[in-house]
């Protein structure tokens, strides 16, 4: 049981830096994470009732538009979540037939929208948490970790531009999920660029403790030490 409520605590803290990270994103219109994001939250915490209405909210827009991809990245995640409670349960078959459906439905959101960040941090974010908490025998977690890898990436590139005006919590949280998840995949050359990227622009900050823990090891950081600084953690 404590392995479950870490390996979704690690999901709703990925998925809150990822809010955090979409603060650039969207300003034209209204943000649909807004519109979600607390139930789903409330729901990766143990509360099903603000999970199955995060769901029923997805499910009703999806059922007007099909292909309203952030309605389809985030109900995704709450079926990944599902899988996972499946699998706690003992139900193997179900919750692979539900993973399943899960990592697809985030994988047609992406296919659809590649250059929405409101599109690509939820998936990225909501996988890299999960997969720091697998075990590392897993054969799924590399999957998980290159699909993470790819979104994160793809929302530096559409904002590298604005790092110098992005605010401490946005850049700090996508900066160390770059390092992490590169250092996770055995990429340490990569994973040096951010963080020291970080030690560059973010000095002085929990950010840069972090990443200078990571320079000292060059090693992953427990998963203790991963959550979102300033939004569901503070180390």
């Amino acid at each position: 049981m404590r392995t479950k409520k870490i390996v979704y605590f690690a999901i709703a803290a990925a998925l809150g830096l990822g809010a955090g990270m979409l603060t650039t994103a969207g300003k034209a219109q209204q943000r649909f994470d807004h519109v979600v994001r607390n139930d789903f939250f409330a729901g990766f915490a143990g509360d099903n009732q603000a999970l199955a209405r995060g769901m029923a909210t997805c499910e009703k827009i999806l059922a007007e538009n099909p292909k309203h991809a952030e309605a389809m990245v985030w109900h995704g995640t709450g079926l990944f979540l599902q899988a996972g409670q499946l699998f706690m349960s003992g139900n193997s078959e179900k919750g692979m037939e539900i993973y399943t459906k899960a990592i697809a439905q985030m994988d047609e959101a992406v296919k659809l929208e590649p250059d929405n960040i409101g599109v690509r941090i939820p998936r990225g974010a909501a996988l890299l948490g999960a997969a720091r908490s697998m075990g590392k025998n897993n054969p799924v977690v590399p999957g998980l970790f290159q699909r993470a890898l790819d979104d994160h990436m793809r929302a530096f590139e559409l904002q590298k531009d604005d790092l110098g005006t992005m605010g401490t919590h946005p850049k700090g949280e996508l900066l160390f999920a770059l390092g992490d998840v590169n250092s996770r995949l055995g990429k340490p050359e990569e994973a040096a660029k951010f963080f020291q990227l970080i030690l560059d622009t973010l000095p002085n900050t929990p950010y840069a403790k972090r990443a200078n823990t990571w320079m000292e090891t060059k090693q992953p950081l427990p998963v203790n030490q991963t959550g979102c600084i300033g939004c569901h953690a503070s180390n």
